[in-house]
Order: structure tokens, then C-alpha cells, then sequence
């Protein structure tokens, strides 16, 4: 644990959603160690409760509460129980998110409907719930996971990067919108993570082309110039950075995590 002079999200609560696993408990367990105070949101409580019991040992408090994003009745529900367990929500992360790939051709309806109902509408109603109360203390950091899908397309993942590309657009509306009322707003666009997310897509690529897992995970690798996968412990580098106090001129971005793949 960092000695208390040296955390910078000390004081400070943060709600992170999709919080069970890779990126988001990355982020959980960095805010942890920068000082944040942690609401911690996830489908799954099996996994969200381990992610609790490493974060209180780093000495903060925090809650888990489950929550699908895609229900506004669970979102409101989530942001009642944190405001009467913290009074605030200080940091908000949309980290929650779904990846399901298909080709064009025969695409299904519902796998659209999926990913617009998490990834987009998700991101909205959890915003909606919580950016009223940092407009009102005029201070707050609200930081969506977007992903280099965000900023260009790639073939059979046609919903997938709609959804990330509504995601970036809502940032920046709500960039522009919330500036004059101390809130900023911003996306971390990571390309392939080193995550269970990224496992399944392996396991995709092996169960529809016959290769590997070495040659599936190779070729995700390879998206990258730097020929590696991201660690969820880089992108969560970026999440506490914009979190700071000192990151109130960062707004309305979208911080690209790819070992420069996409440089816009």
C-alpha cells in the first residue's frame, strides 16, 4: 500500500462497473492503491467479492453491489445504494462492456441488440444516475472504456464497434456539455487486453478457423506494432491518471492503449 502522502485519489469515491475481472479490477485495485474509496458493480458476485476482499487490503473501504447496466432499475437502485453507503460517487468508470463477433452476412438481431443495450445504453444510464450529483458539487471524473474499435472498424465485430463508436460520441457531448460544471469527461481506448474477454475471443478465432490457441492469440498480437497483448494494469495507468486533480485540463479525449496501432 502507497504511504498516504503519496495518494493522489485519497478522499475521493470511485464506482466502477464491470468490476469482477480484467480491466475493471485492474482499475479497481490502482484506485484502491491511489486512496479511492470504492464502489465496485458487476453482474456476478462471486467474482465481484473477490475483487472487494483485494481491495480492503489496501486500505479503503468499499461495497460490491450487483448491477446490470442495461437495466435502468438496477442502475437507479445502484446509485441509491451508493449514495447511502458513501454520500457521493466522486469517479465514475464505465468499465462493464460484452464482445460477441459475427460476420455481416446472417447477423443477428439480438447480438446487435446485445451490444448497444451494455456497451452504449449501459454507459448513458449509468452517467445519467450519477453526473447530476458532481455537476451539483461542481467537481467529478467520469471515464469511459471505450476501445481502438471506437476510432476505425474491423471485420465480423460489426455491433461491437457501433457500440464503441456511440460510446466515444457520448464522451465527447458530454465533454462539451459538462466543461463549465467542473466534471470531465473522457475514454480510454485500449486495443487487445491481456483478459479473459480476450481469452474468449481466442477461443472464437480457434473454434471458427482451426487454429491454435498459440496461433489465435498470435494473431490478436499481432494487431499491435509492439506484437503484445495489453496489460489491464497499463490502461488502468491511464484511468487513475485522469482521475487526478491535476488532470482538469484533460477532456472531451480518447487515450488510445495499443502500442500504437491507431494514432489518432
Amino acid at each position: 500500500m502507497a504511504p498516504e502522502g503519496q495518494r493522489p485519489l485519497g478522499g475521493r469515491v470511485a464506482l466502477i462497473t464491470g468490476a469482477s475481472r480484467g480491466i475493471g479490477r485492474a482499475i479497481a485495485l490502482a484506485m484502491a492503491e491511489a486512496g479511492a474509496n470504492l464502489v465496485l458493480s458487476a453482474r456476478g458476485m462471486a467474482d465481484l467479492e473477490k475483487v472487494a476482499e483485494e481491495v480492503r487490503g489496501r486500505g479503503v473501504e468499499v461495497a460490491a453491489i450487483p448491477c446490470d447496466v442495461s437495466d435502468a432499475a438496477q442502475v437507479e437502485a445502484l446509485a441509491r445504494e451508493a449514495e447511502a453507503g458513501f454520500g457521493r460517487v466522486d469517479i465514475l468508470v464505465n468499465n462493464a462492456g460484452i464482445a460477441e463477433s459475427h460476420k455481416f452476412l446472417g447477423h443477428p438481431d439480438d447480438l446487435w441488440h446485445r451490444a448497444l443495450d451494455v456497451n452504449l445504453t449501459g454507459t448513458y444510464l449509468v452517467c445519467k444516475a450519477f453526473v447530476p450529483g458532481m455537476v451539483a458539487r461542481r467537481w467529478g471524473r467520469v471515464i469511459n472504456i471505450a476501445s481502438v474499435a471506437a476510432k476505425t472498424g474491423a471485420k465480423y465485430i460489426a455491433a461491437y464497434t457501433a457500440s464503441k463508436h456511440g460510446v466515444l460520441g457520448l464522451t465527447r457531448a458530454l465533454a462539451a456539455e459538462l466543461a463549465e460544471h467542473g466534471v470531465t469527461v473522457n475514454a480510454i481506448c485500449p486495443g487487445y487486453v491481456d483478459t479473459p474477454m480476450t481469452e474468449a475471443a481466442i477461443r472464437n478465432i480457434v473454434a471458427r478457423t482451426g487454429r491454435s490457441p498459440e496461433e489465435a492469440r498470435r494473431v490478436l498480437e499481432q494487431t499491435s506494432p509492439q506484437g503484445r497483448l495489453i496489460q489491464p494494469e497499463e490502461v488502468a495507468l491511464v484511468a487513475v491518471t485522469l482521475a487526478r486533480e491535476e488532470a482538469a485540463g484533460i477532456n472531451g479525449q480518447a487515450i488510445n492503449v495499443d502500442g500504437g496501432a491507431v494514432m489518432a
